[in-house]
């Protein structure tokens, strides 16, 4: 096993972590899906707005790090559910902020515990001392993808809306050098 010189997708980094985020999420997509009939997106922006309460959905957007049109959906989704609203934000009636309502706040009031005890669950696998190292090198981790991100000089765009992600890998070689 090797992160640093990966011979096959099983030691690349970002599948390591989809996969415990698969395996590990699967839990909370049930309970989201199968008891309070949400996605797991509308719970990460339930979520946000409790921990961080009214805003616009871009900056909704930028703290859940998820596409705006895709958050934009899911706030319809919301407020067609009754857990979110929509409220002016000043005298232009095209701004508006996103609020949790008694509904959405009571949704979060029951799912955030179970969440945050199957998180515990997991993380009982590690001693204290792993779990604080840990939380260390996520943020370091985070920190060097933003800045390459930032860095990368990669002048192609995600373009789903036409086939970006439908389009096959031998028709774009230059996928080869990322994997």
């Amino acid at each position: 096993m090797s992160f640093e010189q990966p011979a096959n997708c099983e030691e690349l980094l970002n599948y390591r972590i989809a996969r415990l985020l698969s395996v590990s999420g699967a839990l909370v997509i049930r309970l989201c899906e199968g008891r309070y009939g949400i996605s797991r997106r509308e719970w990460r922006l339930i979520a946000m707005l409790a921990d961080y309460g009214t805003m616009a959905p871009s900056e909704l957007a930028e703290r859940a790090h998820t596409d705006r049109p895709l958050v934009s959906r899911a706030i319809s989704d919301l407020v067609a559910k009754g857990l979110v609203s929509r409220v002016g934000r000043s005298s232009d009636r095209h701004r508006v902020a996103i609020e949790l309502t008694d509904k959405g706040r009571a949704l979060h009031a029951e799912l955030f515990p179970i969440t945050a005890d199957i998180n515990g669950r997991i993380l009982k696998a590690l001693p204290p001392e792993a779990i604080q190292a840990l939380d260390g090198m996520l943020d370091v981790l985070t920190d060097t993808a933003k800045q390459l991100n930032q860095d990368y000089p990669l002048k192609e765009k995600a373009d789903r809306r036409n086939g970006g992600s439908r389009q096959l890998a031998s028709s774009r070689p230059d996928l080869a050098d990322i994997w």
